[in-house]
C-alpha cells in the first residue's frame, strides 16, 4: 500500500516535470519558427540585397564621348574603334612566354612589353592588362583566330579619341588623355568614372574646357563573381549616356587654307564674325599633332615639340600676348577724339623725330611725314602724331578706350590659357613695379609698345568693334546636341559713331590710297574692298650707339631679334561682314609679312574658296596665276634659337621703332601656298 502510493506520487512528479520540458521545447521552437518567418518572409528583401552584393559586382561602363563639328557640320574630333589586346596574368601561367607567341603576330615594342609586365605584377592576378591597343583590324583578328593558342589573352573592341584634320585644328579642338594621379588626386574620388582603367579626358583646348558636357554619364555592368573576385559571368548592363555633340563656329575649309598660308612662320590668324562675333578661323602656327597625344606620344617626339623655338604646342591666338604696335593707333586716336583734346583736320607736324625733355622719340621714317592730320597719320603710321596726342590724353583714357574695344580684357571662349593682355594705368604701373607714371611711358603706349600687349584674338575683337560700332564678342560654340544656339546680338558700342567713321576713314587709306602702307595688299573688287592698318612691335632695344651707326635691318638680325609683324582689317569696307588680325612672329614688317596673308585670308574668307583674278591688284595678277599653277612647296628650314613672345617693357624712350614695316611696302616676301 505504501509501494503503491509512493509510486504514485513519482509518476506525478515525472508527468510535470515532462509537461514542462515539452512547453519549454515547444516555446522554443515557436520562437525560432517565428524568427524565422520574420528573416524568410518579412526581411528576406533586405538579407538578399547583402547576399547579391557578395555575389555581384557593379561595373562603371564608358560613355561613348560626345564627337566636335565644324560650322558646316564635319568632324573635328570623333570616336573609332579601339582594337585592344589584353592579358590575364593567372591564366597565361608564364606571361613573358605568351608575351613571346603574341610578338610574332602583332608588333609590341619593348617599351609596351615591359610596361605590361610591371602592370602584371602590380596588379591581382585575374585583373585584365592592356598589352597593346589601337591596333589595326588585320592584326585584331589574326589575334583573335590563333586565341586559343594564347592562353590568358583577351581581344577587346573600345572606342577612342580621333582627331581627322590633325594638326589644323590642334590648338582649338586640343586633344583627350589617360587619367593621371594628379588629376585623381585633385578630384578626391567624386568621380567614379575617373576610376575606370584606360579612361580618357580632355587635356587641351575644347576637349578640355568642354569636358563635362563631351563626358556623358557613366553606364553599368553586373557581373557575377566568386569568393575570390574572379569574373563568372555578366548578368545585365545598362549603356551610358554618351556626351553632348558640339557644333563651333570655325569654317574646316578656311583653317585648312590658313594653315597652309601660314606654312613656315610662327604667326596666328583669327578672323571674326563680325555680325555674330563667330571665330570662323582661329590658326595657330606650326600646329602638332593630337592624335600622337591620345595613342601615346614618345619621350623624342615630346622633347622635339618642346624644344622647337615656333613652339607649336602655343595656342598663339589667344595665349600669344604682343605690344600691338601702330595697329594700336585707333585706339590712341578714339581716345583723343572722345576726350575732345584732338581736331579731327588739326595737323602736327613730323621731322622724324619727338623730343621730350632731353630725350627724342623716333619716327620710323628717319625724315618725317611733314604736316600730317589724323587720316594721313593713319595712312603713313606717323609716329610723331601719336606721341603727340598720346602726351595730351594720358595713358588712364588711353586704357579705357582699348577696354571697350576689347583689349586688355578676357574673353570666355572655351579655350585654355586665353590671356588678357595688359592696358596699363598709372595705377597698375604703381601697383605693379612701385613706380610712377612717366610722360615718356604714354608716348610709348602711343604707338602700341612699352607696357601694352595685347592678344591676336583681342585685335580681332577691336577691329569688329570698329568697323562695326557695337560691342562684338567672340563666340567658338555654335551649336549643342544637334541643335543651334540663337544668334548674340551685340549692343551698341560706348564710342561716338562720328568718331568711329573717322578712323574706317583712316584705315581705309592705309589700304586703298596711294601713300598707304598695306596699298600692295589691297582687294581690287571695289565690293570687297578692305580697310586695315599695318603694325610692328619691337623685341630688342636699339640703342643711341646703333642708331648714329644707322639701324641694322631686319633681315640682317637673327630671326628671333627681329620685330614682330602685324595687320588688322575688315571687309567688306561698306558693309563690314569679316573682321581679321594676323601677327607674325619676327616677320620683320607689318605691310610686307603680315598685310599679304591677311589679304588672303580675308578674300578667301569672302569668296568662299580660291577669288577671281580680278580681285587681285593688277600688277599681282600674273604672279598669283603662276603661283596657282605650282605644286605647295615644301616647309622651309627654320631658324635655331628661342622665340619670345614679345611684351616686357617694350623700347626706352631714345627706342622707337624705326623699322620699316610701316612704310609703302618694297619687295614682298615670297608667300606659303595658296590651298586649290
Amino acid at each position: 500500500m505504501t509501494f503503491g502510493k509512493r509510486k504514485s506520487t513519482k509518476d506525478r512528479r515525472l508527468t510535470r516535470r515532462g509537461l514542462l520540458l515539452l512547453g519549454a521545447q515547444t516555446g522554443m521552437m515557436g520562437l525560432l519558427a517565428w524568427r524565422m518567418r520574420q528573416l524568410q518572409v518579412e526581411q528576406s528583401h533586405e538579407f538578399l540585397l547583402l547576399a547579391e552584393e557578395n555575389r555581384i559586382n557593379i561595373r562603371l561602363l564608358p560613355p561613348a564621348r560626345g564627337r566636335i563639328f565644324d560650322r558646316n557640320g564635319r568632324p573635328l574630333a570623333e570616336n573609332r574603334s579601339n582594337y585592344r589586346v589584353a592579358m590575364i596574368r593567372e591564366r597565361a601561367r608564364d606571361p613573358e612566354a605568351v608575351l613571346d607567341r603574341l610578338a610574332r603576330l602583332i608588333p609590341i615594342s619593348e617599351r609596351e612589353r615591359e610596361r605590361a609586365l610591371t602592370e602584371m605584377r602590380r596588379k591581382s592576378a585575374f585583373v585584365p592588362v592592356t598589352v597593346a591597343e589601337h591596333l589595326e583590324w588585320e592584326d585584331f583578328a589574326r589575334v583573335a583566330v590563333n586565341a586559343p593558342a594564347l592562353p590568358g589573352v583577351e581581344v577587346e573592341a573600345g572606342l577612342t579619341r580621333f582627331y581627322p584634320e590633325g594638326q589644323d585644328f590642334a590648338h582649338i579642338v586640343g586633344y583627350v588623355g589617360r587619367v593621371n594621379e594628379r588629376e585623381l588626386e585633385a578630384d578626391g574620388g567624386r568621380t567614379p568614372l575617373l576610376q575606370i582603367p584606360d579612361f580618357q579626358i580632355g587635356k587641351s583646348g575644347v576637349e578640355l574646357r568642354q569636358e563635362t558636357a563631351l563626358r556623358g554619364a557613366e553606364g553599368a555592368s553586373r557581373i557575377e563573381v566568386n569568393a575570390l573576385g574572379r569574373v563568372i559571368r555578366e548578368l545585365d548592363r545598362k549603356e551610358g549616356d554618351p556626351g553632348e555633340d558640339l557644333q563651333l563656329t570655325v569654317d574646316l575649309d578656311l583653317q585648312h587654307y590658313a594653315m597652309e598660308r601660314l606654312n613656315g612662320e610662327s604667326a596666328a590668324a583669327v578672323i571674326l564674325d563680325t555680325e555674330t562675333g563667330d571665330v570662323v578661323l582661329l590658326a595657330s602656327s606650326p600646329g602638332f599633332e593630337p592624335n600622337q597625344f591620345v595613342f601615346g606620344i614618345s619621350s623624342k617626339n615630346w622633347k622635339a615639340l618642346l624644344d622647337d623655338p615656333y613652339r607649336p604646342l602655343a595656342n598663339k591666338t589667344v595665349s600669344g600676348q604682343y605690344p600691338p604696335g601702330s595697329t594700336f593707333k585707333m585706339v590712341v586716336a578714339l581716345a583723343a577724339l572722345e576726350a575732345g583734346v584732338l581736331d579731327p583736320a588739326e595737323k602736327v607736324f613730323c621731322n622724324g623725330r619727338y623730343k621730350l625733355g632731353d630725350r627724342y622719340f623716333h619716327c620710323w621714317r628717319r625724315g618725317g611725314h611733314g604736316h600730317v592730320d589724323l587720316d594721313q597719320s593713319l595712312e603713313q603710321s606717323c609716329d610723331v602724331f601719336y606721341y603727340e596726342i598720346a602726351k595730351r590724353v594720358g595713358i588712364d583714357a588711353i586704357s579705357d578706350m582699348a577696354n571697350r574695344l576689347g583689349i586688355g580684357v578676357p574673353h570666355d571662349l572655351p579655350l585654355p590659357a586665353v590671356r588678357s593682355g595688359l592696358t596699363p594705368t598709372r595705377a597698375w604701373k604703381r601697383r605693379a613695379h612701385d613706380q610712377a607714371w612717366l610722360i615718356g611711358d604714354s608716348l610709348n603706349a602711343g604707338i602700341g609698345q612699352g607696357y601694352v600687349l595685347a592678344t591676336p584674338l583681342q585685335l580681332a575683337v577691336m577691329t569688329a568693334r570698329i568697323a562695326t560700332g557695337r560691342a562684338v564678342s567672340p563666340r567658338l560654340v555654335r551649336g549643342r546636341r544637334g541643335l543651334p544656339l540663337p544668334d548674340p546680338v551685340a549692343p551698341p558700342l560706348d564710342v561716338n559713331p562720328a568718331h568711329l567713321r573717322m578712323v574706317r576713314e583712316g584705315m581705309n587709306s592705309v589700304v586703298n590710297s596711294r601713300r598707304g602702307t598695306a596699298r600692295k595688299s589691297r582687294i581690287a573688287d571695289e565690293a570687297n574692298r578692305m580697310a586695315g592698318k599695318t603694325g610692328t612691335s619691337q623685341v630688342r632695344r636699339i640703342t643711341k650707339a646703333e642708331r648714329a651707326a644707322g639701324v641694322i635691318r631686319n633681315e640682317d638680325l637673327p630671326w628671333e631679334r627681329r620685330d614682330h609683324a602685324l595687320f588688322v582689317s575688315y571687309a567688306p569696307y561698306d558693309k563690314p561682314k569679316y573682321a581679321c588680325a594676323v601677327v607674325v612672329e619676327h616677320g620683320g614688317g607689318g605691310s610686307t609679312a603680315a598685310a599679304p596673308i591677311a589679304r588672303d585670308l580675308m578674300m578667301r574668307a569672302l569668296w568662299g574658296e580660291l577669288p577671281p583674278l580680278a580681285a587681285y591688284p593688277p600688277e599681282e595678277r600674273r604672279e598669283i596665276m603662276e603661283e596657282r599653277m605650282r605644286p605647295p612647296a615644301p616647309r622651309p628650314d627654320r631658324p635655331a634659337g628661342a622665340a619670345g613672345e614679345g611684351g616686357g617693357e617694350g623700347p626706352a624712350p631714345d627706342a622707337a621703332p624705326v623699322s620699316a614695316p610701316d612704310a609703302p611696302p618694297g619687295e614682298a616676301p615670297p608667300r606659303g601656298p595658296r590651298r586649290a
